[in-house]
């Protein structure tokens, strides 16, 4: 097991990847039962997160699955981040499929357990993943959240993301009525 992990005394952030994440069969299956808790908890509190109802262990054991497979092979990054013991979030960016738009990634998913909100978990790992495509030389990179979800289009804008494209009324959660918003960050003009 990570090291970083073992020694429950220090409450210092520890950013796994991928890599590390699966290593080790028990964090592994640490992570994954706290990641469908983390994301289960959003959910059914009202999160913007793709599900309406929160997601069976079985769906968030695939999703992981395929991440960790497609980062293998440099088609997508997984971060974790660990306060302590515990995970505190994760999030996740994958490539394009199509080829003419495979030097492009896509932030599919950030996801802060509650009880850490406002630790700076969703920055840490937004820059971490940022970095991540620094590295594999993704040019854009792009997301979509809820427009309601005003402290994660903060936090992105604050990252230097810039909204380019938004879809009023376009999520619908049972009556309810959000635009989902787009912005990207271009990293062919970042150092």
């Amino acid at each position: 097991m990570n090291p970083a992990l073992t020694s429950g005394a220090t409450a210092e952030p520890v950013v796994l990847d991928a890599t590390e994440l699966t290593a080790d069969p028990q964090l592994a299956a640490r992570f994954e039962e706290s990641a469908h808790r983390i994301l289960a908890d959003l959910v059914a509190k009202g999160a913007a997160l793709g599900w309406v109802e929160p997601p069976s262990r079985g769906e968030v054991a695939e999703l992981l699955d395929d991440i960790v497979c497609a980062a293998r092979t440099g088609d997508a990054a997984l971060r974790a981040l660990f306060l302590g013991r515990e995970l505190a979030g994760f999030g996740y960016w994958r490539r394009y499929a199509r080829p003419t738009h495979r030097p492009h990634a896509d932030l599919e998913k950030l996801a802060v357990d509650g009880a850490a909100h406002g630790r700076g978990v969703g920055r840490t790992l937004t820059a971490a993943l940022i970095a991540d495509a620094r590295e594999r030389h993704i040019e854009v990179l792009t997301l979509d959240a809820r427009g309601d979800n005003t402290p994660a289009l903060a936090l992105y804008r604050s990252l230097g993301f810039t909204e380019y494209g938004r879809l009023p009324d376009f999520v619908a959660v049972g009556e309810a009525r959000y635009d989902k918003v787009f912005q990207m960050l271009d990293l062919r003009r970042r150092a």
